[in-house]
């Protein structure tokens, strides 16, 4: 499996399954049934923040992550990232590729820490795996999100500090420094 940038035409290749995923509506704050454009617009992110692919040796799209920073200004020093998995590669350790991909991005783009604001209590999968690769649980906001299958469940706050020596000097948040 490679990990590159995504390009205009993956987005091709993306769109099915970001729309089955919003559909199912079991792991995103996203509208159940996004348009493409308002699905692209949501997912194909702009500098400073990246949207890559992940593609198995015939050049499949496998998933895809998108990442940059939590919130301008003042918090623009810690990142977040979002991950989508084609279901019909689930298992094969894509969402760890993607999730230990940003994570190396973020360090190297200068990232004091990474912050996932909204995963959802019942994605127990998504769960132990961002707690596998180092993150933590740091506050959940009780019943705010509607599952269809669960019901009200709370959504986590994750978190993961970043090993300050990681970023490079003179670079700041995907852009060189002037």
């Amino acid at each position: 499996m490679k990990i590159r940038e995504a390009t205009a035409d993956d987005w091709l290749h993306i769109w099915p399954f970001f729309r089955t995923i919003c559909a199912e509506g079991e792991t995103f704050v996203y509208p159940f049934d996004p348009s493409e454009e308002e699905g692209h617009a949501m997912w194909m992110e702009q500098p400073p923040g990246l949207t890559v692919v992940a593609v198995d040796d015939s050049g499949r799209v496998l998933g895809t992550a998108k990442m940059g920073p939590n919130r301008p200004g003042p918090g623009a020093h810690v990142a977040t990232a979002s991950y989508m998995v084609d279901p019909a590669a689930s298992g094969r350790g894509v969402g760890r590729a993607l999730g230990e991909y940003t994570l190396a991005w973020a360090r190297e783009q200068g990232y004091r820490a990474m912050q996932f604001n909204a995963v959802a209590a019942s994605n127990a999968r998504a769960v132990h795996l961002w707690q596998a690769i180092g993150f933590e649980i740091v506050g959940t906001v009780p019943e705010a999100f509607k599952s269809p299958t669960h019901g009200y469940v709370g959504l986590h706050v994750m978190y993961q500090k970043l090993d300050e020596a990681g970023g490079q000097p003179g670079r700041r948040f995907g852009r060189a420094a002037g």
